[in-house]
């Protein structure tokens, strides 16, 4: 049993190219989406109570015990739910993940950062979570805004979806069809809610610490993604017990989808 715990804006959709890999490794993977998300009401929610929220689908499902697959801003969440429910998560994968960027050296999720953007994500770190949500909104607005979600041309619309990820990443996606990237991307960006809270909570102060995780974890990260740099991969593993790290010549989806089978393997001990 594998929950997946999707990015950053993006939705269960993410799982489905997992379902193949699932079905050969004989696993029940499943994917939900977070506050705020598709149809998913927004609330005042946090690591912890994402948490909370995956291990009351693990009980409505009748599961006792589960791994986590946390990709990109997933990860903290995956995170949480071992440091919440040490007792039922047996294992945790984080895929291009973010560390605590202040913690960081520099104190920055990416390497990329002008002045202006350092400036902007320090003051998000030290403000609160309702002031750091207000700064974000105007800028992710104007991203939605671009994309035309309300355009019926799925060919048009993941076409501009692909236009902003990493060469290998945007190869990915055109192989998909537009359709399927189409519905991920108007269900992803449908209510700003989820987007905002997800990125106001993890650029800051997490509400638990990644040293209390005591299951294993593998940490993977692909050396041609420039968000988060590989200095978050560094960090998560050396801040977690017992954690590895491996890296890959992958983007940042296609870190991913190249290797589903390897992270399921992992995470229900088969490898």
């Amino acid at each position: 049993m594998v929950f997946f715990l999707h990015g950053c804006p993006d939705t269960r959709h993410a799982a489905y190219p997992g379902a193949e890999a699932a079905t050969d490794a004989g696993v029940r993977l499943i994917a939900v989406n977070r506050p705020g998300y598709g149809l998913s009401d927004p609330c005042d929610s946090d690591h912890l109570t994402v948490a909370d929220d995956v291990a009351a689908v693990a009980d409505q499902l009748g599961i006792e015990r589960y791994a986590v697959l946390g990709m990109s801003l997933g990860g903290p969440y995956a995170l949480a739910c071992a440091v919440r429910h040490p007792g039922r998560v047996t294992a945790v994968a984080l895929v291009e993940s973010p560390a605590i960027p202040f913690e960081l050296d520099p104190p920055y999720h990416r390497d990329d950062l002008g002045p202006d953007q350092q400036k902007f994500f320090t003051d998000l770190a030290h403000g609160t979570v309702d002031e750091a949500i207000e700064a974000l909104r105007p800028g992710f607005e104007k991203y939605r805004a671009s994309l035309a979600l309300d355009d019926p041309d799925d060919e048009a619309l993941a076409a501009r979806w692909i236009k902003g990820h990493p060469p290998l990443d945007a190869a990915y996606l055109a192989h998909l069809p537009p359709s399927a990237v189409a519905a991920s991307v108007r269900e992803a960006l449908a209510n700003p809610a989820g987007y905002l809270r997800d990125a106001a909570i993890t650029f800051r102060t997490w509400s638990f610490r990644p040293e209390a995780v005591i299951c294993p974890v593998t940490v993977h990260h692909g050396v041609e993604d420039p968000n988060p740099s590989i200095r978050n991969a560094h960090w998560l593993a050396a801040h977690i017990p017992g954690a590895t790290a491996t890296f890959h010549p992958t983007a940042h989806l296609t870190t991913l989808h190249e290797h589903w089978p390897q992270f399921l393997d992992e995470l229900t001990g088969r490898s």
